[in-house]
């Protein structure tokens, strides 16, 4: 979804390189994507090759917005958390000396 999330729309070999990901593998992650109503599945012939061009809907760009938000406050708190604890040891290294 970060990958799509950055543009407008991508093809499957597209996300396909940026993913590193197998066929199969992705054809797999997007069928689930699309069935949670997070991305669109275009198909189509160019050239008379088959091209499979992938969305995010409205829907799609809400959760990723909402899961980058959460993720974000995920790093703050243990950001914070990290700060006590590191105070609280040196407050007690202060202590024993």
């Amino acid at each position: 979804m970060a990958q799509l999330f950055v543009v407008q729309s991508a093809d499957f070999l597209f996300l396909q390189n940026q993913t590193g990901m197998t066929p199969g593998n992705l054809s797999s992650h997007l069928s689930r994507l699309e069935d949670a109503g997070y991305v669109e599945v275009t198909k189509e012939f160019i050239e008379r090759k088959p091209h499979t061009a992938l969305a995010l809907t409205k829907k799609g760009r809400h959760a990723f917005t909402e899961y980058r938000k959460k993720i974000k406050q995920v790093f703050s708190d243990l950001s914070k958390e990290s700060e006590k604890t590191i105070n609280q040891k040196i407050k007690i290294k202060g202590e024993n000396r």
